[in-house]
Parts: structure tokens; C-alpha cells; sequence
């Protein structure tokens, strides 16, 4: 079984303007309110893909209560935990000349939900595959992914890692199964700008030998470059396509890989998987079908 954790859910308020000014009235072309939250999205595309997983994870009002309602529609299960106080955020994605973001703060996450939280964790069997994705709310313990992945440490659980910075760092010891930053968020974790595949690589590698098994690296329209942990290294040209939607494509990228690896067990497959699902749901206003995912996987050079 597959679950996905998200701290932090969201609906995402999508608008579209053919320019914005602040301090003025602006008005939309183009508008669309989306369940989202990092974790959210890979359940979703994971259903899209034809794989079952369960998302959890903490939601509270009537933001919370939409939340659930558009996972339902997505065919996905859900098993949040329903806070008494407080609503889940709301993100503001403005796209114009330029993409604008106002990312909400969302409700207080109690010790008593948390602890709920590590009571549903401690159901996982061994072979579950679980997704610890996005950044934490500030009512959470910095060590949150660390806590969880120390409890599960001897269920022989795939966990797939997609953090920024000392989130994703200070899980290093507890071997995950896949991180996957992108090129900035990895040069970042080393404190250098990164320019070259080689270097890159030689980035990646260092997190291999700092305990994690798989290290996939989005890079936008660059592709994606992957390093397994049997030793081989995989490089991929994005396909062509206009980017319409860049909200949830390293998402995708992840539940692709999941997908990919599910069917067949291949790194190789799983990789290919996830760079054309990631890049089906840059080119959608939504986030990838299967049938959006393959027709571009059928265009990738390998």
C-alpha cells in the first residue's frame, strides 16, 4: 500500500491575468480552486496513474472539508486528521508577466493530533511505500520527518523523502528510499550554485554517501538526472511541450516513479515514468493521466 503525508494541506486559489499591478485593481481571466499540498498531489496523480493510496495528513473548516470532497472525486482515499480549531490555508498562485505566490499559514496542530498521526503511521506494513512530503507548519517539531522515520526504521518501509534543506539533510541517517530535490534545492543543501551535470552528479553522490538509497534531481526544462543506489545514473532531456503549469510537476515527477517502479520494479522504468508524468502535468492545466504521461514517455530519447 501506498500513503502520502501532507502537514500542511491547502486549497490552491489559481489565477490568471493578462497582467498584474499591486496596489491596483486587478482582475482575473482565468480562475480554478484546487486541493493541494505536496503529499495531495502525489495521490492524486497516483490515482490518474491507477494506483490506489491513501493520503493523510491534518485538515480543519470548511477549507479542510473541500479538501476532502475534491480527493473523493479524484478517487482517492483519505484519512485525515480533523482539527477542532482553525481552517486549512488557502495559496494564492497569481500567474502573470511573472508567478506570484501568497502561501497561507494554516491551523495549529496539537500534540494530541500529532500523536494520532504517529497511531496511523505505526498500522504500515512491511513493503508500504510512504511519502513524507513539503514543508512543516511552525505548530510542528522541527524533527517531525526524522521522528517518523526513526518509528518506522525497522518495518523495512520505502520511504520516498521530497523536502528542502535540513527537512531533507537531517533524514540522511535513516536511509530513504528516494529523495528528490531539484538542482537549486541540492546546491542549496551544500551552500554552491550548481552549473553542470557533473557537478550535480557529484552533489548527489554525497547525499548517497550521507544514507540515501535513490536521489532523483528535477531540473525544469533541463530534464531530470537520477542515481540509483545499484550504482547507475540516469540523464533525461525533457520532452517538448509548452509550459502551462509548473504547480504540482515535481509532484507528478515523484508519483510517476512511485507508479513506475510499482509495475515493474526498474529503476531505469520508474525514472523515465517520473520525468514524463512531471512534465504531463507542466504542460495540463490539471495534473497528469496515465494517458497524458505515456504519450510523452513514448517521445523520450533514452
Amino acid at each position: 500500500m501506498i500513503y502520502t503525508v501532507t502537514f500542511n494541506p491547502s486549497l490552491d486559489y489559481i489565477v490568471r491575468l493578462d497582467s498584474f499591478t499591486a496596489g491596483e485593481i486587478n482582475r482575473t481571466n482565468y480562475e480554478q480552486v484546487l486541493g493541494g499540498g505536496k503529499g495531495i498531489n502525489v495521490s492524486i496523480v497516483l490515482s490518474n496513474l491507477g494506483h490506489k493510496s491513501t493520503a493523510l495528513g491534518f485538515t480543519a473548516g470548511f477549507t479542510g472539508d473541500e479538501i476532502t470532497r475534491q480527493l473523493e472525486g479524484f478517487g482517492v482515499k483519505q484519512d485525515f486528521i480533523r482539527l477542532t480549531e482553525g481552517f486549512s490555508r488557502i495559496n494564492v498562485k497569481v500567474k502573470a508577466d511573472k508567478e506570484t505566490e501568497i502561501n497561507g499559514q494554516g491551523p495549529d496542530i496539537t500534540p494530541e493530533a500529532q500523536q494520532k498521526l504517529f497511531e496511523q503511521l505505526d498500522q504500515l506494513k512491511e513493503n508500504d511505500t510512504l511519502v513524507l512530503a513539503g514543508s512543516i507548519p511552525n505548530t510542528l517539531p522541527d524533527d517531525i520527518y526524522q521522528r517518523i522515520m526513526e518509528r518506522l526504521s525497522k518495518k523495512n518501509i520505502r520511504i520516498v523523502v521530497d523536502a528542502t534543506k535540513n527537512l531533507l539533510m537531517n533524514v540522511m541517517p535513516y536511509r530513504p528510499f528516494l529523495i528528490k530535490p531539484n538542482n537549486h534545492e541540492l546546491g542549496e543543501m551544500f551552500g554552491v550554485v550548481l552549473k553542470t551535470d557533473e557537478e550535480i552528479i557529484a552533489h548527489a553522490k554525497k547525499l548517497q554517501e550521507k544514507g540515501a538509497r535513490n536521489v532523483l534531481i528535477s531540473m525544469a526544462g533541463d530534464g531530470a538526472i537520477m542515481l540509483t543506489e545499484d550504482g547507475d545514473i540516469y540523464r533525461s532531456e525533457a520532452p517538448k511541450g509548452k509550459l502551462v503549469n509548473s504547480v504540482g510537476a515535481g509532484d507528478s515527477m515523484v508519483a510517476g516513479f512511485i507508479a513506475g517502479y510499482t509495475e515493474t520494479g526498474s529503476y531505469e522504468n520508474a525514472f523515465f515514468m517520473g520525468v514524463a508524468t512531471g512534465s504531463a502535468s507542466a504542460f495540463s492545466e490539471n495534473l497528469a493521466t496515465r494517458a497524458e504521461a505515456e504519450a510523452l514517455l513514448k517521445t523520450i530519447v533514452k
